[in-house]
């Protein structure tokens, strides 16, 4: 019995050190959403107060991003890409938005089957774990908080607002 509970404990330890790692730093994505997110976004919220960033309004406002409809901000002009996303009824969350800031174009077509068009975002996060501490942060603005929800899909349409907050 004991040789059997220590295999399991020596077999679980690495998954559950990878499921750790794969946490976002909140304060970590904030630092990286100041360096290069709030070029094109911005998270400003319904009273019009900005909560993070300042004018970048290339891309969409992320605020309320976790739990979103992909590409249904109604100030924003999404790509034709980015609209086929949100039409599958995709909702924002970690699981969708941190592939989604790694490779907008790719991500989207693979998610549509489309095999042209592209995303509006040029940007992409190249660290996974900087990708991960970004939709912390930004899941911070969401009546979710950290967790983004159980909406998984939708909340990749506010990436590509992210995403495309960083690439500019």
């Amino acid at each position: 019995m004991r040789t059997t509970l220590l295999a399991t404990l020596v077999l679980l330890a690495p998954a559950a050190a990878f499921a750790q790692a794969a946490a976002g730093d909140a304060a970590a994505g904030e630092e990286h959403f100041n360096r290069q997110c709030i070029a094109c976004h911005v998270v400003q919220n319904e009273a019009g107060e900005v909560l993070a960033g300042r004018s970048g309004h290339v891309g969409p406002n992320l605020y309320g991003v976790a739990g979103r409809q992909a590409g249904s901000w109604d100030d924003f002009a999404y790509s034709d890409l980015m609209k086929a996303y949100g039409a599958t009824g995709a909702v924002w969350a970690e699981e969708n938005f941190v592939p989604y800031v790694q490779d907008p174009t790719g991500f989207l077509r693979e998610a549509t089957g489309e095999t042209s068009g592209r995303s509006k975002m040029a940007f992409q996060v190249r660290d996974e774990q900087e990708a991960h501490d970004l939709w912390a942060f930004l899941a911070t603005f969401s009546a979710e908080g950290a967790t983004g929800g159980e909406e998984g899909e939708a909340d990749s349409d506010d990436a590509e607002e992210g995403a495309e907050a960083e690439s500019q």
